[in-house]
């Protein structure tokens, strides 16, 4: 049996597999920037000015849950 291998058509094949590889690459990093520039301010940060930040003290969660019922019920309330 004879092969015929078209040194043509594998380097076509190997340019197209370069340029995804490449286009891929550039599209990942673009994201990347996209996402950093549409990144909300961080919400844990020192206010600026008269600004006043409001939290809620440990105090009302320092109470351990007993059961599973109690656990969700925290889960539901505060989110842990």
């Amino acid at each position: 049996m004879i092969f015929h291998f078209r040194i043509g058509k594998w380097i076509e094949r190997l340019r197209f597999g370069l340029l995804f590889v490449v286009f891929t690459f550039a599209l990942y990093h673009l994201l990347l920037i996209v996402t950093q520039v549409m990144e909300p301010m961080p919400k844990y940060k020192e206010p600026v000015g008269r600004a006043v930040k409001v939290f809620q003290s440990d105090s009302a969660v320092a109470v351990k849950p007993e059961g599973m019922g109690d656990r969700l019920k925290l889960f539901y309330w505060i989110g842990e």
